[in-house]
């Protein structure tokens, strides 16, 4: 449950706010987008991976102004630079929180720490304190730290930090609830170029923007992908994993059965791996994007090299399912509404059962939960603003029709 604050304390957040923002003017739009939520007994400041801020009341009395907003350009750093999404991709765990967090701190502090005032009984993670050199990303430090022994930091980390949902957060806001403040992916990502946009014109101005920040601003706005070999990478992936199940099998005898006569010998088998792609059709894909399906569906057929795959027109329900050896055989029919959990549904019905589903989508679309058992996940995203995947889903983000 949340406390009620003083409006004193209010004022004083406010206030920490304000000084954060002049002296990081390049954070404003990051420092102003997170909700504040009140939690007595946590001890700190910390933020879930929906940029909701959590506030000890009875700390943030105490502290200074300068404290508190320093504390807040801290989660300000981790929400920005995407540590809980990076953990993601690392698979971090409960066990690994703590080394993760020393590492993110690590990234964050290794040129801002002398410019912020920290409380005193904090313990500030530099990569000096494991061996390192400064300038490195958390995944190098993360390494490391694991070897070093016990993590640094202090356990009352947000998911902002390390993904992983904690004591005391609110839940994942649901889809359209506007009553539950948080950041929504989307929004997320609007902020986070902006914030790259304006730390690159005022290191352009004044040259004193800390060289960490400048450099992922730099990757943020730069960073070209080619999301096509992504795409096909992320697919082969999957694919790898299915064919690396060798197994024995009765079905054809040993090439070594003559070596015991009388004695049937399984051969080893290596299954071929059944691929289902699931095309958004809803109404609104559009043109320009079933073309893009298309020519999605054409690149995976020539670059994956699994002999056909089997592809199905999805909008609420499935229109059109066939086997397919060029795009030219694809049927895209729809045009209503949106769920990309039918044709993920109705992928599991088929036979021989999929080894990999890859969804086609601009991501206006419900989810199921949970990913399904046994079955590989892929999802191709339509245009920079498409909504997220599910975290259980592997997901390419392709640029936009044109």
């Amino acid at each position: 449950m949340s406390g009620a604050p003083s409006a004193e304390l209010r004022h004083k957040t406010a206030a920490a706010r304000l000084w954060a923002a002049q002296r990081f003017p390049y954070l404003a739009s990051v420092l102003f987008a997170s909700p504040v939520l009140w939690r007595p007994g946590l001890g700190t400041v910390s933020a879930d991976r929906h940029w909701r801020l959590y506030i000890d009341p009875d700390r943030a009395a105490v502290w200074p102004v300068e404290v508190l907003g320093s504390l807040l350009v801290v989660q300000a750093n981790h929400l920005l630079r995407e540590h809980a999404e990076r953990a993601d991709a690392l698979g971090i765990s409960d066990g690994d929180i703590g080394y993760w967090s020393d590492a993110a701190d690590a990234e964050i502090n290794d040129d801002l720490v002398d410019l912020l005032r920290l409380p005193d009984d904090d313990k500030v993670v530099l990569p000096d304190d494991f061996g390192m050199e400064r300038g490195r990303l958390a995944e190098e430090y993360f390494e490391q730290v694991r070897v070093e022994g016990a993590p640094r930091s202090s356990p009352e980390r947000g998911s902002g930090t390390h993904g992983l949902p904690q004591p005391g957060e609110e839940p994942a806001p649901s889809e359209g609830d506007s009553k539950q403040p948080a950041v929504s992916p989307n929004q997320a990502d609007l902020i986070r170029r902006q914030a790259a946009s304006e730390i690159a014109a005022e290191h352009k101005r004044s040259g004193t923007v800390p060289a960490g920040l400048v450099r992922w601003a730099n990757a943020r706005l730069h960073s070209k992908v080619n999301w096509r070999r992504a795409l096909a990478a992320e697919i082969r992936r999957c694919i790898s994993d299915v064919r690396g199940q060798v197994d024995y099998s009765y079905r054809k005898p040993s090439r070594r059965a003559g070596a015991a006569p009388g004695v049937i010998l399984p051969a080893l088998r290596r299954p071929q791996p059944e691929v289902v792609v699931v095309c958004d059709t809803s109404a609104s894909m559009g043109d320009e994007r079933l073309e893009q399906v298309l020519a999605e569906v054409e690149g995976l057929l020539r670059s994956v090299g699994v002999g056909g795959l089997a592809v199905l027109s999805v909008d609420t329900e499935v229109h059109r399912a066939r086997r397919v050896q060029q795009a030219a055989q694809v049927e895209l029919v729809g045009g209503g509404g949106t769920d990309m959990g039918a044709g993920i549904t109705a992928a599991l019905a088929r036979r021989p059962r999929p080894d990999v589903i890859v969804v086609l989508t601009d991501g206006e679309t419900p989810w199921p939960a949970a990913s399904p058992r046994g079955v590989r996940v892929v999802v191709g995203l339509l245009g920079e603003r498409a909504p997220a995947a599910p975290r259980w889903a592997r997901s390419v983000r392709i640029d936009d029709v044109g």
